[in-house]
């Protein structure tokens, strides 16, 4: 089990960047597979990006060629990591609350992360995107 914590959102006009981090402690080691989920009002809570073994990752067609997910290397006893993701090139219909979620599976395809298999999430923190 692992505790994760958002930090980087905020308010931005359409084409502006933002930087968000997710600080991840706990068993990091047995950590598969990371991702960033966003939800927006009314909608479903939807994976932009995941993360496997630091290079391994895929994104939703929605950000392609905008967002980056990177994680920093954990520190020497596998318990701390940061996970980021830079988001380039905003449109208001980015604007959501943004999650960082982690379990032990890896993930394979975005098309099939589903948020119900990563039992553990951070509070979220809110982008808003101003046209």
């Amino acid at each position: 089990q692992v505790q994760l914590v958002e930090s980087g959102g905020g308010s931005v006009q359409a084409g502006g960047s933002l930087r968000l981090s997710c600080a991840v402690s706990g068993s990091v080691g047995n950590i598969g597979c990371m991702a960033w989920f966003r939800q927006a009002p009314g909608k479903e809570r939807e994976a932009v990006a995941t993360i496997v073994g630091f290079d391994n990752t895929d994104y939703a067609d929605s950000v392609k060629g905008r967002f980056t997910i990177s994680q920093d290397n954990t520190n020497q006893n596998n318990t701390k990591t940061i996970l980021h993701l830079q988001m380039n090139s905003l449109k208001p219909e980015d604007t959501a609350l943004y999650y960082c979620a982690a379990r032990d599976r890896r993930c394979f395809s975005i098309s099939g992360t589903e948020s119900t298999s990563f039992p553990d999430w951070g509070p979220g923190t809110q982008v808003i995107v101003s046209s």
